[in-house]
Order: structure tokens, then sequence, then C-alpha cells
């Protein structure tokens, strides 16, 4: 497991001891970790948290075993390094860059991909002039070696804390009449992405949500930006029109489903700010779209119940069409959702509301089908398991667990 403090455990499943604990990185300098690890083959892959911070973010694995490093991947070239040249002058030292979520692994290609986070400070680029690579981009590492294969920005200089902090889907399947490894990527700048995962080539991206900070994609797809003028509204805000909340794709529908939030938008006043190890360097303040100021203390846009965002906007659960970016049907909720999405073989969707209400829909269609109060808060992906031929379907709401199976 991974810590809050920076810490990776490995623990026996059997009896709970511990067998070894090391300190991946500094707490006190800003450092975290909020994923869970991902095993591949013999080693445990973890990324750091903190882009707020002033960190330098990094992949690193661990020998499954003993817990020795085996390579490590920043996510900020240093000198030297290719992309080093995207950030002015020194401003790379404490670039954020964070690795907020776990990634993906192709077992074929032998790669895995990762998002990575917020270049710092978040709102103010003017600190940090150039691409600032490889922040708010997805990035396909060998496995084994840690080495980096390919790189897709998906806002470059992001001023706006949009980074990259989703799951990278990986769907096998026809694409222009030819067999394709894809990669789709519903991305917190408002921008539904196809890309190649084994060679990172943008094959096609279309707005999900409304978008307003750029005019749309050019053949690369590089964001073709339109600043707002100052006092106005951006859209979407510093949630994004998706987060950190997993999204699903069902190769029976061939839809990509997704929570967002819908008409939300933000007002970015960037600031100079001066960076002192372990404190919040943001680099601006942020107001929602009805006037409610961003608190600035570190990790509060990733809490699940943030209250400051309430007015603005509501959430949905969408269904797109991964060749076309279009909705097939959306189910409009009343509070803004942080909760995942699992659709199953048998067409159905499960997903759950702020409200505290589980909903399980006809993944073709979009009907309801059911729907359960449980009193709290749902900010989680439901699961899906069988036992002894049944099958059930977990969720967490406020501090319970809810399981729920068919009618015998």
């Amino acid at each position: 497991m991974a810590t809050v403090d920076a810490h990776l455990i490995a623990i026996d499943a059997k009896d709970g001891r511990p067998i070894w604990n090391i300190e991946v990185a500094k707490a006190a300098s800003g450092y975290a970790m909020t994923l869970a690890p991902l095993v591949i083959k013999d080693k445990v892959l973890v990324g750091v948290a903190g882009g707020e911070l002033g960190i330098r973010g990094f992949l690193a694995a661990f020998d499954a075993r003993t817990g020795k490093e085996v390579w490590k991947f920043y996510t900020i070239p240093g000198p030297g390094e290719p992309g080093h040249e995207t950030w002015a002058s020194d401003s790379w030292e404490h670039g954020g860059a964070p690795i907020w979520l776990t990634g993906s692994y192709d077992p074929t290609l032998n790669l895995t991909y990762w998002g990575v986070g917020n270049p710092g400070p978040d709102f103010n680029p003017a600190q940090r002039e150039g691409r600032n690579l490889y922040s708010s981009s997805a990035v396909a590492l060998d496995a084994d070696t840690g080495k980096l294969k390919w790189f897709f920005q998906f806002t470059p200089n992001d001023p706006y804390d949009f980074d990259a902090v989703q799951i990278p889907v990986l769907v096998d399947t026809t694409w222009n009449g030819s067999p394709r490894k894809l990669l789709f990527w519903a991305n917190r700048n408002g921008f539904f992405y196809v890309l190649d995962r084994e060679t990172g080539r943008f094959l096609s991206g279309h707005p999900f949500v409304k978008v307003n900070w750029a005019s749309g994609l050019d053949a690369n797809g590089v964001p073709l930006q339109t600043m707002q003028p100052p006092g106005a509204v951006t859209y979407p805000g510093v949630q994004g029109g998706t987060n950190w909340y997993s999204p699903s794709y069902s190769p029976r529908t061939g839809l990509f489903y997704l929570s967002v939030w819908e008409d939300y938008g933000g007002v970015y006043t960037p600031m100079k700010v001066e960076y002192k190890e372990g404190q919040f360097f943001g680099g601006g303040r942020i107001s929602s779209s009805a006037g409610a100021t961003a608190p600035t203390v570190p990790f509060s846009r990733r809490t699940p119940i943030n209250t400051w965002t309430e007015a603005a906007g509501h959430g949905a659960v969408v269904a797109l069409d991964p060749r076309t970016g279009q909705r097939k049907w959306a189910f409009q909720m009343t509070d803004v959702t942080t909760a995942g999405v699992l659709t199953t073989a048998s067409d159905l969707l499960f997903t759950g509301t702020r409200e505290g209400y589980f909903h399980a829909f006809d993944a073709r269609n979009g009907t309801v089908l059911w729907k359960v109060g449980l009193g709290g808060p749902i900010a989680m992906s439901p699961m899906s398991y069988m036992v002894d031929g049944k099958q059930y379907v977990a969720v967490t709401a406020g501090s319970g667990l809810f399981v729920f199976g068919l009618k015998e």
C-alpha cells in the first residue's frame, strides 16, 4: 500500500504482518501518495503527489520482494534531458507534474501508461514559461526499465490546473477499418481523446462538456487556446469536465461512460508566489462561476466532499460514442458527482451520487432500472465480483460498505 506520507509498505496478506516499509519521498517537502500501487511482474509501481507544493514529480518501480528501487522516471526532465528546455530558468526544480492516480498496463506491448498532473505554480504560467513537459500529459513507459516510449501533452503550459488526472482506458478495436490498439482518455480539460497506444499518435479529440479555454484541437491534438480576459469565466473550471472518478468502456455497446460536471466554470486570477519548502505553491486564486472562492489549502480540490464548488454546475453520467465524441445519452444529477462508473457484460451501468443514491442503468440507453438511497455520499467506483457462482455489486457510501446481489 502507498501512504499519504509517501511510504510504500509490503504487508503479508494472510496475517497483516509488515514485511518492508520504505520512504519513497520526503513528506516534509510536500510529497505524498494518493494512489494504489500497480504491480507489474516482480515490480511495484507508484508515483508521488504534491503538485501544489512545489515538488518534482516522478514514477518509480520497486522490487516486490525487497522494496529496493529498480528504476525512477522523473516527470520533469532534468538538465541535458530531452524536454528540459520546455521549462524557463530553474522553474523545473519545483514544477510539480505529480502522479495522482494509478496507471494502466498493456502486457502485449509491455508498456505502462500514466497521467501526469499539473505544473507548478498551478495558476501562474508566467513563472514557468514553455510547454512544461511532461506535465498535464500521458506518458508511456517501458515497464522493465522505466524508459519513455512516447508522450502526449493535453494542455501545454497548463494555467488552469487541468493536469491529466484520469484513468487511461486501453481498448482493442477497429478504427477507420483497421484493427488498432487504442487509448481512450476523457481529460479534465473537457476534451475526449483517442490515441494510438503503440505510438502515442493523436487520432481524434472532441469536447464532452462546455469548453471555452480552447476553440478546438489541431490535426496533432494541440489545443487552439482562447484564454478568457481577466474576470471572465473559463469553462471548465478548476475541477474540470471530469476528474479522478473512473470511467468505463463497454465493448458490447461500443460506448465510453464517464461522470462529468456540466456548465461548471471558474474565474482564474494568477499571482506571483515564492517557493517555500512544504508550503502551498498555487500561484493564484480561483472563483467558481457562482462567485465562491476556492480555499488555498493543499489537496482541497480533490477532497470528495468539497463544498466550495457546489453552487456552480451539476453532475451527470454520460455515454459517448468514441468515434465521434457525440453523446448517446446522459443522466442529469442535482448535485455535482464524484462517483466512478462500472459497466458489465449484461449491459448494466452502476454509479452513485453525492446525495447518496446508488443507480443501476441500462447501459444501452440510460434508462434507470432501479435506485436506492444509502444515506451517505458515494465518491468511488462500484465493483463487481462472483463467489460460488453468485455475482455481487459492492459500493461504499459515507462510512458504510453496501453489497447487492440478484434476487433469488
